[in-house]
C-alpha cells in the first residue's frame, strides 16, 4: 500500500537547511555540514534519475536503498522547487517518479514536453492525492518543510524518516515548525548508526 514519507538530513537543532538560503545559496550558510555524510563512506549509491553516485557507509546504503527505491513519486514545494532550479529538469527519482508542484502560479517555462513536473494550484492535498494515483503501490516522497508541515497538520504523511547530521546550525530554516495540531505522537521505527550520520524512521500514529 502506498504512504506518504518523509526523508531529510537534519542538524540537531532541528534545520534541514543553514540561514540565508535562496537560488544562490541552496544550502545556507553552512548547510553543507548536512549532507557530509553523502561523500564520506566507502560504499557506491547511486541516486535514482540523476547521474549522481554518492560514498556513504555500508550500514547506511543498506537501509536507505530500499526506501529510495519504493519511490514512486514526489511532493514538493514552490520555494524548495525554486531554489534547487528545477534539480535542471532531472530531479532525483528520474523519469519514472513525477514530482508534483504545490504553487500558486505556473512557471511556464517549465511547462514543455516531456517535463517531469506536474504544478498544483489547489493544495497540498490535490497534490498528495495526484503524487498517489501516480505512484500506484510505491510512495510518495514529500520534500521541503512548509509541504511536510502541511501534511503533517493535515493527517496525510505516515512516515518520517530523519538522516541526523553531528552539527548545530544554530538558525536556518526549520523542519518542524508551525505545527497547530501538536502533539503528534510517533511510533521508533528503526535507528541506523552510520558514518557521519544516525538515521531515524518514525511511523506518525494518526
Amino acid at each position: 500500500m502506498s504512504k506518504v514519507v518523509l526523508e531529510l538530513s537534519m542538524s540537531l537543532d532541528g534545520f534541514i537547511a543553514g540561514p540565508n538560503d535562496s537560488p544562490e545559496n541552496g544550502l545556507g550558510d553552512g548547510g553543507e555540514a548536512l549532507f557530509k555524510w553523502y561523500s564520506t563512506g566507502d560504499t557506491d549509491f547511486l541516486l535514482p534519475g540523476p547521474d549522481m553516485v554518492f560514498k556513504i557507509s555500508r550500514a547506511s546504503a543498506e537501509f536507505l536503498r530500499p526506501s529510495w527505491l519504493n519511490i514512486g513519486a514526489s511532493v514538493t514545494g514552490r520555494r524548495t522547487f525554486d531554489i534547487a532550479h528545477g534539480w535542471g529538469g532531472n530531479p532525483p527519482g528520474g523519469a519514472d517518479a513525477p514530482y508534483f508542484v504545490v504553487t500558486h502560479t505556473i512557471p511556464q517555462e517549465w511547462v514543455k514536453p516531456g517535463s517531469p513536473f506536474t504544478f498544483v494550484t489547489d493544495g497540498v492535498e490535490s497534490a498528495v492525492r495526484q503524487a498517489k494515483e501516480a505512484a500506484g503501490n510505491k510512495n510518495v516522497d514529500l520534500m521541503g518543510a512548509s509541504v511536510a508541515q502541511q501534511c503533517l497538520k493535515a493527517g496525510l504523511l505516515d512516515e518520517i524518516q530523519i538522516d541526523l547530521a553531528p552539527v548545530l546550525l544554530g538558525g536556518g530554516v526549520r523542519l518542524f515548525d508551525h505545527l497547530d495540531n501538536a502533539p503528534i505522537e510517533l511510533e521508533p521505527l528503526a535507528v541506523v548508526e552510520g558514518l557521519g550520520v544516525t538515521h531515524l524512521r518514525y511511523r506518525v500514529v494518526k
